[in-house]
């Protein structure tokens, strides 16, 4: 049985050197790139031809552009920030050795925030659907939580993922900035429009306690306590840019 990944990228010159790194066991890796303007196609080049520049369609719909690009029997599906550990690796190179009926596999990731691995506030084991069949499924095309939609027998990994999306306080309120917008969009599309003065206050409230008493956030000491803070931040930057949507043309997106 033969594997390739798939990443996409958009300015990932900090990321995508450790991420390949962790992939070069794969038969194939694949690159599809949304146009960046720093060095990222460069650095992807020095570990595969097989990197595609295309304007950005959205999450689902480039990753499933990257899938049509394997011909592998499995696609290994890995976000520039993300690493396969040494267990991930043998654990998947000895599954390709073995007839077995599952046509996915979910993969349970370890988030670190800040340098730190998060096992409180949700964030272990975070089980991804990450690793299946070619032609076996598509992604759905949602702004934001987009899903890879199968149908069949999926199974579960043991080998981690590692997760370095927020290395620093400031890329993590960043990409609240970015992600709120997109929630907010996904949730304007699925007809949530109305937001009252409640949603913006207890909304945001609940999710931090949610997050950091009911979830164990509180178990990773100040970095749980900041991640729980982050999180309901981003709620309420999604209500309040859903509220501005609501008001017209002024909005700042569409």
């Amino acid at each position: 049985m033969t594997i390739a990944s798939i990443t996409i990228t958009k300015n990932e010159e900090a990321n995508i050197r450790a991420c390949l790194e962790s992939l070069k066991w794969v038969d194939k890796i694949i690159v599809v790139d949304a146009e960046s303007t720093d060095r990222t196609v460069e650095l992807v080049k020095a570990y595969t031809p097989k990197v595609f520049v295309r304007a950005w369609p959205g999450y689902g719909p480039q990753k499933n552009f990257a899938m049509d690009q394997a011909t592998a029997d499995w696609i290994l599906i890995v976000d520039a920030d993300e690493r396969v550990s040494n267990e991930l690796r043998d654990e998947i190179q000895a599954l390709l050795q073995k007839p077995n009926p599952a046509i996915a596999y979910r993969i349970p990731r370890r988030n670190f925030y800040y340098g730190c691995w998060i096992r409180g506030a949700g964030q272990y084991p975070d089980r991804q659907l990450r690793l299946i069949r070619r032609g076996q499924g598509r992604y759905n095309d949602l702004p934001i939580h987009e899903h890879l939609q199968v149908e069949g027998l999926i199974g579960d990994l043991q080998g981690h993922l590692d997760h370095h999306s927020y290395p620093t306080v400031l890329s993590h309120e960043l990409k609240i900035g970015q992600y709120s917008t997109l929630s907010a969009q996904e949730r304007a599309k699925a007809g949530y429009a109305r937001v009252s003065p409640l949603n913006l206050l207890f909304n945001p409230l609940w999710a931090f306690i949610k997050i950091y008493l009911l979830r164990g956030g509180y178990r990773d000491g100040m970095h749980g306590f900041l991640f729980s803070a982050f999180s309901a931040a981003h709620v309420l930057l999604k209500y309040a840019k859903l509220w501005e949507r609501a008001q017209g043309p002024r909005s700042a997106f569409s």
